[in-house]
């Protein structure tokens, strides 16, 4: 009995150190030791001259585009509204001397869009692409409840989803004939954790981060390095949290950070408190899943019904407006 009870005693420490090896090593090396200690490990600027950034006028796609321009890159700049990206584009040659290219595209469309920025880029050396163009709910919500669902869908498949794969296909090409590139795909802490009431916007985050891991190993020996980036919580204007703090940090902070996990990992939240926040979520979801599942959605429906408040109670007010301009109109009138 007591030689059992010896063998099982050896085989958990074995087990447990393996699993330590395997697992809790690497997530140090990633999240700290390499970031802060070596820091981004890929000169970009040997990549090619040009780096395309989605999403590019506004949070996290901006400080991008900034943190590769301050690094000597040429930037191309992509979004939808065409004077936010002039403004952004003089905003980056002023400060850091590099030559920018803006293209306005709405990426809620279709395959158009597709050979027009196929048209304008393909004579440029493209090192590095950043697929951070990205949209959500306007508030957490039950599939069956979105507003104008089948629209909304569509054209989250379309920015989310489409986006990321078509903008791939487009530069990988260049990438592979040069044997030099890097792709930053920016997914969600939410494709990876619990996250009832954001169903299709955690999915389609999900695909990114599957897309990214299996992009990477495809052509790894084209010397493509291809990362997913998960972040939590932002001050952006997507995230609608307006202070930034520790956990939610600002998009430059959040980038300078992410940025310096290059050439270590090709999966990370990018930042080391949202690291943590991914580390405790899916210790209790393994310990304890169905309370996890609970508690997320119990927050999402109190994060909902807030919305729902606020929303009712802009429409009062924007009613009992428009009744006081008619009741002022007409007392003008019979004056």
């Amino acid at each position: 009995m007591a030689t059992v009870s010896g063998v099982l005693g050896s085989t958990s420490a074995v087990l447990v150190s393996l699993f330590i090896l395997r697992k809790v090593v690497p997530w140090i090396y990633q999240n700290l030791i390499g970031p802060k200690v070596f820091g981004c490990r890929i000169n970009v600027k040997k990549l090619g001259e040009w780096a395309l950034i989605t999403g590019a006028t506004d949070g996290i796609g901006k400080a991008y585009a900034k943190a590769l321009a301050k690094r000597g890159l040429n930037v191309i700049l992509v979004s939808r509204t065409l004077s936010k990206l002039e403004d952004v584009a003089k905003e980056i040659e002023t400060e850091f001397k590099v030559r920018t290219m803006v293209i306005d595209a709405d990426f809620t469309g279709g395959a158009e869009i597709y050979e027009k920025i196929r048209s304008r880029i393909e004579n440029l050396e493209i090192g590095v692409l950043v697929n951070n163009v990205g949209m959500s709910y306007a508030n957490p919500e039950y599939l069956l409840d979105l507003p104008d669902s089948e629209k909304l869908i569509q054209n989250l498949l379309n920015c989310n989803v489409l986006s990321v794969t078509r903008m791939c296909q487009l530069v990988l090409p260049g990438m592979v004939s040069r044997h030099a590139g890097l792709i930053v795909n920016i997914s969600s802490l939410s494709a990876v954790i619990p996250a009832p009431l954001l169903t299709v916007y955690a999915a389609s985050k999900a695909y990114m981060d599957k897309l990214s891991e299996d992009l990477g190993t495809e052509y790894a020996k084209h010397n493509i390095s291809v990362q997913s980036v998960l972040p939590g919580p932002v001050a952006t204007n997507m995230s609608k949290i307006r202070k930034s703090t520790w956990m939610a940090c600002s998009p430059k902070v959040f980038v300078d950070s992410a940025i310096s996990t290059l050439g270590h990992a090709r999966h990370t939240t990018g930042y080391f408190p949202h690291a943590l926040l991914e580390l405790a979520i899916n210790t209790f979801s393994f310990l304890l899943p169905r309370l996890v599942e609970r508690l997320t959605l119990n927050t999402m429906q109190n994060i909902r019904a807030r919305a729902m408040k606020k929303s009712s109670s802009n429409t009062r007010n924007a009613t009992g407006a428009q009744e006081a301009s008619k009741l002022t109109s007409a007392a003008a009138g019979s004056s």
